[in-house]
């Protein structure tokens, strides 16, 4: 078996995620994990799916039949010899009023430290009581076994206050 991880946009529209499903399942691959959103009126996802490496690229060949409903890239994902030991991780959640720069202080932040961005989620809402916009994102870092947690638990906190945004770490 082969993993394949697929990329899909397109405009939102019902069947989409039916239509991806059918020609995964008529390759014999089989639909493992996936994340997909529709953010306004387009429909975004990244699934991973394995499947036989002799079809592998029939797999790839009939996903682009998709093309004009959705775009779809497949990438290879080689996992042979990967690390399967857990990595450490380093959660927390940002919360405060919304301007430009967060996102790319607190990547610059992890990255300095060698952490790599698993999972992000973000949003923006209406502040309830002092009007304005909140700005609001969930992350979990992978950590080498290299790396400081408690330096890096610091260096967000000193952020979170020069970008004047509330960290609460999840780790």
């Amino acid at each position: 078996m082969t993993t394949l991880v697929l990329t899909v946009v397109g405009d939102d529209r019902e069947g989409l995620v039916a239509a991806v499903a059918e020609i995964v399942a008529a390759h014999g691959g089989n639909w493992e994990n996936s994340q997909l959103a529709e953010l306004s009126g387009a429909f975004a996802g990244i699934i991973q799916v394995s499947v036989a490496v002799e079809r592998a690229d029939a797999l790839r060949a009939a996903l682009q039949t998709l093309d004009g409903l959705l775009t779809v890239t497949a990438h290879s994902s080689d996992t042979a010899g990967a690390d399967t030991a857990q990595p450490r991780r380093f959660s927390f959640r940002v919360l405060g009023n919304d301007h430009p720069g967060i996102v790319r202080e607190v990547s610059s932040a992890l990255t300095a430290h060698g952490l790599s961005i698993e999972r992000m989620t973000t949003q923006t809402r209406d502040a309830a009581m002092a009007g304005g916009r909140l700005f609001e994102a969930t992350i979990v870092a992978k950590v080498p076994a290299s790396v400081d947690v408690d330096a890096v638990r610091e260096a967000i906190e000193r952020l979170a206050a020069e970008i004047q945004v509330d960290v609460t770490l999840t780790h």
